[in-house]
């Protein structure tokens, strides 16, 4: 089953930016609500854009690379199963963008929340799973130091 999430949120993910990719030019916008517009937005660093101008892709794909393995390797090491669930999530979001890095130097980004001059950095497929797997895993820590604490 973890392997099918896996999957399915690589394919869900790849397949929303080449729809974007397809729909609207790079840099471009379509206002869906009044706080909401679909963009374009090639990001070319890490999380928001982060190093853009300073890391060589070719080094910014290799550090993912490096991370996505950790991952795994954290994965098939981890004992309890909402870890388990928590990793394949956050490696699966991951991998989603590793592929937009392998194929185009960059990070299709196109969800863009805004309120009057307040806005949040373009976001994707990917980085809601990475969210959510991060979310798990910090339930599962807390569950864990909670038992411990009260078995002491």
């Amino acid at each position: 089953m973890k392997f099918i999430l896996f999957f399915s949120i690589i394919l869900l993910d790849q397949l929303t930016k080449y729809t974007i990719t397809n729909s609207l030019s790079a840099n471009s916008a379509y206002k869906i609500l009044p706080f909401f517009d679909l963009v374009n937005i090639h990001n070319k660093g890490i999380s928001f854009g982060l190093f853009s101008e300073i890391l060589p892709a070719w080094l910014i794909i290799i550090i993912v690379g490096l991370v996505i393995i950790f991952l795994i390797y954290w994965f098939f090491i981890a004992d309890k199963i909402i870890e388990k669930w928590g990793l394949i999530i956050i490696i699966a979001g991951a991998s989603g963008n590793f592929i937009d890095r392998l194929l185009n130097n960059h990070v299709v980004d196109f969800l863009y929340f805004h309120y009057k001059s307040y806005y949040w950095p373009a976001f994707n497929l990917a980085d809601i799973a990475i969210t959510i797997g991060v979310i798990i895993l910090i339930i599962a820590t807390y569950r864990t130091y909670k038992y411990r604490l009260n078995n002491e």
